[in-house]
């Protein structure tokens, strides 16, 4: 493993002692998951990936809120995984990159991220993944930060990677172009508010993958 990629793997395993905190879901993660599984409960959708998923909070809600068969959690982290096993030792929970997603293209009907995609160090490759792993027909729904100026994500970009952890945070226009420019159909956004994030709220954006 390169000393980058462990240098991330650890962020994360260090973070997942953490990311389960009451206040810190309440403020940061809750509201989204909630219109991620609003959004999923308009179609059926019997399997579903999620991708970037933590410690599985959302993973885990997905069979009980949107009647899904099987559900897959994919996460970098093995520290993250090792607490959503914990969760929920039902669920399919794969460590993997999301530049290159070990499932087999055509697997799934839904692949959801959020406030994960920031993190992917190449954001084209990992939506052509999503694209790639989907059926015909099937949705993307990627949550996170959408920035109103390029200049605030290029000053963003600048400040995580002088910390040493490297995120990229789009403007909507710019990821609702991504989405088309990796094949999906039907390009929707809506805005999600919440706590840690009333100035720069979350965007998900849904796309469709051509039927």
């Amino acid at each position: 493993m390169a000393d980058g990629t462990a240098g991330r793997s650890r962020f994360f395993d260090l973070w997942s002692r953490f990311y389960d905190l009451p206040p810190v879901q309440a403020a940061v993660y809750r509201p989204v998951h909630h219109s991620v599984l609003r959004e999923l409960g308009r179609g059926r959708t019997p399997r579903v990936l999620d991708l970037g998923c933590g410690t599985g909070i959302l993973t885990a809600r997905l069979a009980e809120d949107v009647g899904a068969e099987m559900v897959a959690g994919c996460d970098f982290s093995i520290g993250m995984l090792r607490h959503a096993h914990q969760r929920a030792p039902a669920v399919g929970w794969v460590q993997g990159d999301a530049l290159r997603l070990p499932i087999a293209e055509n697997a799934v009907d839904a692949v959801v991220s959020t406030e994960a995609f920031h993190w992917f160090p190449d954001p084209d490759a990992a939506l052509a993944e999503m694209h790639r792993v989907l059926v015909p027909g099937g949705r993307a729904l990627v949550a996170l930060v959408n920035v109103r100026r390029g200049e605030t994500s290029r000053v963003m970009r600048s400040g995580s990677e002088a910390l040493g952890k490297p995120a990229w945070w789009p403007t909507r226009t710019e990821m609702h172009t991504r989405f088309e420019q990796a094949g999906f159909e039907s390009v929707q956004q809506h805005r999600v508010l919440r706590v840690a994030g009333l100035m720069i709220p979350t965007v998900v954006t849904t796309g469709e993958k051509r039927g």
